[in-house]
Formats: C-alpha cells, sequence, structure tokens
C-alpha cells in the first residue's frame, strides 16, 4: 500500500475464486445445495475483498476490488495483462517438498507466466 500511495498508483486487490472441492468423493451433492455453497462462497470471498479495500482507503490509497472465478495463476496473469499492471504483488505460503509439489504453487505460476514484474511476499 505504501508503494501504491507512494507512486499515486491504483490497487487492485484480486481475489480469484475456485470452485469448492467435495468433502467426500463419493457424495451426491444437490444442485440447490451447490448453487447455495457457490452464493456462500462468493459472498465470503467478497466481505473479506471489501475489508481490504476498506483498509487501502483509509490508507488513502486508491483502491478497487475484483471478485474473479476460475484457476487462480492463470486469472491472475490475465487481469493483470488485461488491466495493463504494471507490478503484480501476490502471497505466497511458502511450502516446499512434498507440498509443494501436491498442492502446487500459484504464486510460481505466476512468476513462470506474468508479462510484468511480480513481487511475493510470504504470509504470517
Amino acid at each position: 500500500m505504501e508503494w501504491a500511495r507512494r507512486d499515486r498508483a491504483e490497487l487492485l486487490i484480486l481475489h480469484v475464486l475456485s470452485p469448492p472441492a467435495p468433502l467426500v468423493a463419493d457424495a451426491y451433492v444437490t444442485p440447490q445445495v451447490w448453487d447455495t455453497l457457490l452464493r456462500s462462497q462468493r459472498a465470503s470471498a467478497q466481505r473479506r475483498l471489501d475489508t481490504l479495500v476498506a483498509k487501502a482507503r483509509r490508507a488513502r490509497v486508491r483502491a478497487r476490488g475484483l471478485l474473479a472465478e476460475g484457476v487462480a495463476a492463470d486469472r491472475i496473469v490475465r487481469t493483470a495483462r488485461g488491466r495493463r499492471a504494471s507490478l503484480i504483488v501476490v502471497g505466497t505460503h511458502g511450502r516446499t517438498g512434498a507440498a509443494r509439489f501436491f498442492l502446487g504453487s500459484v504464486a510460481g505460476r505466476v512468476v513462470a507466466t506474468a508479462h510484468c514484474p511480480v513481487l511475493t511476499v510470504r504470509g504470517r
């Protein structure tokens, strides 16, 4: 936020939703329950996004929130390219070893495919 304020840049806060995974592989979920899960997921993500945008605005930063759906790394890179972003800042869990192998790394894929510089920030 400090860089955005200093450079008078707009901060676009992007949250990418992936479809929720079923809790049990063989469980049947009715379309109504599935729709309820998706609405709940979207509403929760939108609330978190609104909180972050409000925090940035209180810090005197021009900020907007955007909620997108799809594969996270792809949507981040495509959104940044479409908005002509000059920098992507992406959080990372800092996973290593087997966890990284099986779960992958959104940040790593963003770094590998982005058209602009990417700053990765390890979460707490």
